[in-house]
């Protein structure tokens, strides 16, 4: 994996530019609405929720801008927790057994779920990781590089004076 790329072009670990808040609100509508199609297909939740849950902490970390690495970072265990708190008050009785309280069931929901959670969550870190990595050494090499810098091929700079 070199880190070396060409001037102009970003790579992958460099294109997230989406604010904190909108990678959260974007989150959280995303994973509300892979539970749901969950439920609808399957009438609990199951595998697909999971995955859906890894891919979109994967998609998070590599949106969100640099600046806003901490939000997304913590992101996955809150996302998670919300999302069965919600499914728990909504519909009673789906995470776990129907006498349970909402700690009870929100616990068991994180229990069934925990494969999915941990596999989110390092996920979500090493790629904050391997982004924060690029995020350097770029701005170690555009402070290497003088600011007029030419383009390939272009011709030298001259000064001309009109009179």
């Amino acid at each position: 994996m070199s880190q070396h790329t060409v001037p102009g072009r970003r790579t992958l670990w460099e294109e997230g530019r989406e604010p904190g808040r909108q990678v959260v609100v974007l989150g959280v509508a995303t994973a509300l609405s892979a539970l749901a199609l969950d439920l609808w297909l399957g009438g609990d939740v199951g595998f697909f929720f999971d995955l859906s849950f890894v891919a979109l902490c994967l998609a998070l970390a590599l949106a969100v801008r640099p600046s806003d690495f901490f939000t997304v970072g913590v992101l996955p265990p809150l996302l998670m927790v919300g999302v069965m708190a919600l499914l728990e008050v909504a519909r009673p009785g789906v995470l776990g057994h129907p006498s349970d309280g909402l700690v009870q069931s929100v616990v068991t929901g994180l229990a069934d779920h925990s494969g999915a959670l941990v596999s989110g969550y390092l996920l979500t870190l090493v790629t904050l990781a391997v982004r924060q990595r690029f995020v350097r050494a770029s701005a170690r090499r555009s402070a290497a590089t003088p600011q007029a810098a030419n383009r390939a091929g272009s011709p030298a700079p001259t000064r001309t004076t009109s009179g």
